[in-house]
């Protein structure tokens, strides 16, 4: 990338033709030719260059949707970038495309409700930092596993997006984002991109055309715009989660999950591969009483409570069972209680003061 990331998503995408600093929204179901002759011709494009923008039906995408692409692209330093209607949608199109009956998966621990695999044969996918307890993996150790036994890999770098780890490049066959969160930044549109090299490309295109699994333009416009402020937005999340985490590291009933304790084993794997952290934290709150966790999380005043994050805002959690799903390696003692907070972009003064009155509930 010939300018830097933060100029890049300023510069990026302006419409000329109609005088607009960002692309039109262009919604459309037929794609409408001139000729039989200009459709045999956007074809014939097409499959020479499939990622070129050359549609003759909606369900491919407009030029909306291939302006994110295109910008997203260039972010991951990628080959491409799919997108889907949601974060998941995007975790199902890169299982979807590559693994078959028989197949196998293995699973990081701390995804979303994980299962128990014995076994690998195909894919491996990895959430890290891990949801709600934070644990980060030696990746490049995973890589190099994988390809000496010719296994494809994937990765959810949602919680840093490729502002902060860029996962194609350190060797990832495909790398999820949930767009939904910081890209929008705005808690009002949902999306997923699956960014991916030229190894899978072709097994991706071919499911998303049968699965019809398309991102539409209202959302692709949304969020295209929000990413203008991406990089803006994560520096003072990171900025505010630090000072949140060291008020909350001096407290003897905390234990932080966040990559703050130098030295710990989750920093040093932080340190080797991201270049920064966003506003996603979990905190282990030692008390027997879990009433009174629960009335330290409804007792705050400028924490929402809520399951999507990555938005302005900041959020606060209590993890049940339903959250943590079927952990098998999660070290939670029984007098434990997990709590998930998300940093927002308010003045982190206010936070600060709003979690050391609540915490007072805390027995």
């Amino acid at each position: 990338m010939d300018k830097s990331f933060k100029t890049f998503l300023k510069h990026t995408a302006k419409d000329f033709h109609n005088h607009s600093v960002n692309p039109p929204v262009v919604r459309a179901s037929t794609i409408i030719f001139k000729s039989m002759n200009d459709i045999r011709r956007t074809q014939a494009k097409y499959k020479r260059d499939p990622r070129g923008g050359y549609f003759d039906y909606g369900r491919q995408g407009t030029s909306t949707t291939h302006i994110l692409s295109k910008i997203l692209t260039r972010l991951e330093e990628s080959y491409h970038v799919f997108l889907t209607p949601t974060g998941f949608g995007a975790v199902f199109l890169a299982i979807f495309s590559i693994v078959r009956p028989g197949d196998e998966i293995l699973t990081a621990d701390p995804v979303y409700n994980p299962h128990d695999l014995n076994s690998i044969k195909k894919n491996i996918t990895k959430k890290t930092p891990g949801s709600n307890t934070f644990e980060f993996q030696d990746l490049s150790k995973i890589i190099s596993i994988a390809k000496k036994n010719k296994i494809l890999t994937a990765i959810d770098n949602t919680w840093a997006t490729p502002y902060f780890f860029k996962p194609i490049k350190l060797g990832f066959d495909m790398a999820i984002v949930s767009a939904t969160k910081y890209y929008s930044g705005h808690s009002d549109v949902m999306g997923g991109s699956l960014a991916v090299n030229k190894k899978v490309f072709k097994h991706v295109e071919k499911a998303q055309k049968i699965t019809g699994l398309r991102l539409g333009p209202d959302d692709a416009y949304l969020i295209t715009r929000g990413l203008r402020t991406l990089d803006v937005r994560l520096d003072k999340h990171e900025e505010n989660a630090k000072k949140v985490a060291a008020f909350l590291s001096k407290n003897k009933k905390i234990k932080l999950l966040y990559p703050y304790k130098k030295g710990s084993f989750n920093y040093k794997m932080w340190k080797k591969y991201y270049s920064g952290a966003s506003g996603l934290m979990g905190i282990k709150i030692k008390t027997k009483n879990k009433n009174s966790v629960i009335k330290f999380v409804n007792s705050l005043k400028l924490f929402g409570y809520g399951y999507s994050w990555g938005g302005f805002e900041s959020l606060a959690l209590h993890q049940g069972k339903s959250e943590r799903g079927n952990r098998k390696y999660l070290n939670l003692d029984n007098d434990e209680r997990l709590v998930r907070l998300h940093i927002g972009l308010e003045d982190p003064k206010d936070l600060i003061e709003d979690l050391r009155k609540s915490l007072k509930f805390v027995r």
